[in-house]
């Protein structure tokens, strides 16, 4: 059955998933293959060698030694695995598992290792820790991961169409609040959720994440930015949880997107990654700045001190 696909509506993908009575990813992957003149198949194999890198980082990711470039970051992931393994968790090996591997990717991201940008290199661990925990600790099976990767490609790909995805553009919110998206459509598919269900966790993924400043210490992707990315997996489970359980978003997730994107247009630059304000600011953040580069922060500095925007 051939369907075409647009990328500019969550509704729209998932009116066409219920029509045709498959899954989101099975349509993903057929469009693209038509678009890019490609057999399903190889399209498939290209995506699971995707997966197959975002596999790979949890390993050295999780090394008791990995430090970042800058020396502020590092270990986190080792103490997190340690505590699951260990069985000292409040919230069980599943959640634990969840955070130690999306602490182990974006630690491996500030050392300089490779990633898969999902959307963007500072919200990397998300997406990877949600489908690797749905497989390691849930059972599902890496073919079907990789089939979930197209349903959340497809979120994300309206998400960059009607909004952003960048820090830079739109705050936290667009970076780890899209991946949480993303990754709470790919866990509900691999659920077997319905096609609304993914949308109603979608919605309720990005709303809790609503306004979330970038504010990186020292403009380096590492604090907060590493354990965002493990509540923002954390907030994955929790949208999907919802939506699985039957609880609907009351904003479709269209509209959702489009808010978000209000929301970034309204932040202060000083709050869009130019480490101006929020954590970056604090007397530590700066502080740690000096740590790293052996000076203080010039007031007034980074992309305010152009004026373009108005310093809004």
């Amino acid at each position: 059955m051939s369907i075409e696909l647009k990328y500019d509506s969550v509704a729209a993908l998932i009116a066409a998933a219920e029509k045709a009575g498959e899954p989101l990813s099975a349509l993903v992957l057929r469009q693209q293959a038509v678009q890019l003149e490609k057999t399903e198949q190889e399209v498939f194999d290209q995506m699971a060698e995707t997966y197959k890198v975002m596999a790979a980082c949890i390993e050295p990711g999780c090394a008791e030694d990995l430090r970042s470039t800058s020396g502020l970051t590092g270990g986190s992931a080792f103490k997190m695995r340690k505590a699951v393994e260990n069985g000292k968790t409040l919230t069980g090996g599943v959640l634990g598992g969840a955070l130690y591997r999306a602490l182990a990717v974006s630690e491996l991201n500030a050392a300089m290792g490779r990633v898969v940008a999902a959307p963007t290199a500072g919200s990397c661990g998300i997406l990877p820790a949600a489908l690797l925990t749905m497989q390691n600790d849930l059972g599902c099976s890496e073919h079907d991961c990789v089939m979930a990767l197209f349903t959340a490609s497809a979120v994300g790909m309206v998400i960059a169409t009607n909004a952003c995805v960048a820090g830079a553009q739109g705050g936290c919110q667009a970076e780890c609040g899209s991946a949480a998206a993303m990754a709470a459509a790919a866990i509900v598919e691999l659920a077997g959720g319905t096609p609304a269900q993914v949308s109603d966790a979608v919605a309720i993924a990005l709303k809790n994440i609503l306004g979330l400043v970038c504010d990186p210490v020292a403009g380096l992707v590492e604090i907060p930015c590493i354990k965002r990315n493990a509540s923002g997996v954390a907030g994955a489970f929790v949208a999907a949880e919802l939506a699985l359980a039957g609880i609907g978003s009351a904003i479709p997730a269209d509209e959702t997107i489009l808010a978000m994107k209000k929301v970034g247009d309204a932040m202060s630059s000083s709050l869009k990654e130019t480490a101006e304000g929020g954590l970056a600011a604090t007397p530590t953040g700066q502080k740690l700045y000096e740590q790293v580069f052996g000076t203080a922060p010039a007031a007034g500095g980074g992309c305010a001190s152009c004026g373009a925007c108005g310093g809004r």
